[in-house]
């Protein structure tokens, strides 16, 4: 009984301690999605306040709009260019930095200050850095005798120029995180290679980058989800020009939602981004979670 007493104690305290952060996710996550999945059933203008009920009209309306498909593809083209370039440039920045020398403390602060500015900032120095007429690179190519197009409104560059920002705003947050995944390294092992006779380009492919994967797989998840989720450089950078050659799906489902004011169709757009994520995510997952049960990872 005095056991049973305890155990009860135990969990109504663990209730306790749990209540406040699921009341939080229940408020401000929970129920926007389940109100986000009802208005996307229903054709609804917020602007004249004109609702009906749609079904999956919505979500069947989506795979005939070449407007989205386009937004799809943009996303695509921006997720396979940003997020490997992102990886590799952040882990080979750290694995650079880690090594001590004179002045490293100062080249990691450097490096890490664009994590703690607004993308907003960042997309406006960027916006006026690339201008073709006032730009600071379109003025100092110009100066080189080298014909300038402007970066954000020719097509051909506009996707490049929205990655490279996006790359230089990130690439310091995700240098810390390898950084500490290096430095749960043991040292022994380095130590015990170098014995071996082993070179530091061996050393970081037998031990570094096999024992980086769970980092490696943290990173790769959290950029995917962020690159699908790519909204802010593209709203002041570009609006989606040139000729939609940047609009990406949260830049698409925020114009159907709040300048053509259909939210039921932005609604179901934005579920299908969420399920695209999803299978991403789970996909990306299982293969590292596989990785590591098969013992690939050093284990």
């Amino acid at each position: 009984m005095k056991s049973y007493n305890l155990t009860r104690k135990s969990a109504n305290a663990g209730i306790r301690m749990v209540l406040p952060a699921m009341i939080i996710l229940t408020v401000f996550i929970l129920y926007p999605i389940v109100q986000s999945f009802w208005m996307s059933l229903h054709n609804w203008n917020i602007l004249k306040n004109q609702r009906s009920f749609a079904g999956v009209a919505n979500y069947l309306k989506a795979f005939g709009d070449e407007r989205f498909l386009g937004a799809l593809k943009n996303t695509l083209v921006y997720t396979v260019s940003y997020v490997p370039i992102l990886l590799i440039s952040s882990l080979l920045t750290a694995v650079f930095i880690n090594y001590a020398f004179f002045g490293s403390g100062f080249f990691k602060s450097l490096i890490f200050l664009p994590a703690i500015t607004s993308m907003a900032i960042v997309a406006i120095v960027f916006r006026f850095l690339l201008d073709g007429d006032i730009g600071f690179l379109s003025i100092w190519l110009k100066s080189l005798g080298i014909p300038v197009k402007d970066f954000l409104r020719n097509p051909d560059t506009a996707m490049a120029s929205v990655i490279f920002a996006g790359v230089w705003r990130w690439m310091g947050f995700n240098m810390v995180i390898f950084l500490a995944g290096l430095n749960a390294i043991p040292d022994s092992l380095y130590e015990a290679a170098e014995i071996d006779g082993a070179g530091k380009l061996r050393q970081f492919f037998s031990i570094s980058l096999p024992l980086l994967m769970p980092t490696t797989s943290f990173v790769l998840t959290t950029n995917l989800i962020g690159s699908f989720q790519v909204f802010d450089q593209v709203y002041v950078m570009t609006k989606g020009g040139p000729m939609f050659s940047t609009e990406v799906l949260v830049y698409y489902i925020y114009y159907r939602g709040f300048n053509v004011f259909d939210m039921g169709y932005a609604s179901s757009l934005a579920f299908l981004l969420f399920c695209v994520i999803l299978v991403i995510t789970l996909f990306n997952l299982k293969g590292f979670g596989k990785g590591e049960r098969d013992g690939e990872y050093g284990g």
